[in-house]
């Protein structure tokens, strides 16, 4: 059978534009067939979250390393920069120690010097009437004839040690006093003993002995006192000047 195209050119041109359709159709099958495969999306997300996990922290780390650089060689030049500073420190917190060691033992000395005279002075001051001395000493070297020890103050229970100690304890020897005496009235011997405890550079005041004896021909109670010389805070002392004017 002929045909007749009575329009010419209609036939081209229906050819021509058939060529520049698109296959929608063939689209939708192929993205159909792939949602099909969930195990593909899955794994292909999973490296994509992978992939921004790693990168995310590859820059932290590298801001991080970078700031931790920075903070050592700063670190590191102020070490440098008062290296110095802290050595002379450390020489002037050494002399200061010295000094105030050499302070403590000389004032520990000057405290000691006077011990007989003290316990002289609060004796005679303390002895009531109708009592009196027999015999008076004393034992222990605490005025400073003999060389002074010292020792780190011990810290507070709990509290660091400082790393230069400045407080120094000075061991000195315990003072032991012995009196002997005699009283005719036996109250006499209680007020003497409370007067000797009354005193700040007495303490421990104990009866050894008291017992009945005869004095030319007089009876009399001999007693035996055992006492311990006490330091006093030094700013109780009392000090003037040995100077006799003369005309």
């Amino acid at each position: 059978m002929i045909e007749i195209n009575l329009l010419p050119g209609s036939g081209k041109k229906a050819r021509k534009g058939g060529g520049a359709k698109l296959d929608v159709g063939a689209m939708v099958a192929n993205v159909r067939n792939r949602i099909r495969e969930p195990w593909l999306i899955a794994a292909v997300a999973t490296s994509a979250v992978v992939l921004a996990a790693c990168a995310f922290m590859y820059v932290s780390q590298n801001s991080r390393a970078a700031h931790l650089d920075d903070a050592v060689q700063k670190a590191v030049q102020d070490s440098t920069r008062y290296a110095g500073t802290l050595k002379e420190r450390e020489k002037a917190e050494a002399k200061r120690d010295t000094v105030l060691r050499s302070l403590n033992l000389i004032r520990a000395i000057d405290d000691d010097r006077f011990v007989w005279p003290h316990i002289l002075d609060e004796v005679s001051r303390a002895l009531p009437p109708y009592t009196w001395l027999v015999s008076l000493g004393y034992t222990g070297t605490g005025q400073g004839t003999t060389p002074v020890a010292t020792m780190a103050a011990p810290a507070a229970p709990g509290a660091k040690r400082p790393r230069h100690i400045v407080e120094t304890v000075v061991v000195r020897d315990t003072i032991r006093v012995r009196l002997v005496g005699n009283t005719v009235d036996i109250q006499a011997l209680t007020r003497f003993m409370k007067q000797l405890e009354s005193s700040p550079f007495i303490e421990n005041v104990q009866l050894a002995k008291s017992e009945r004896a005869n004095d030319n021909g007089k009876e009399v109670t001999q007693f035996q006192l055992d006492m311990l010389y006490s330091r006093p805070d030094p700013s109780l002392v009392r000090r003037v000047p040995l100077a006799v004017s003369v005309r």
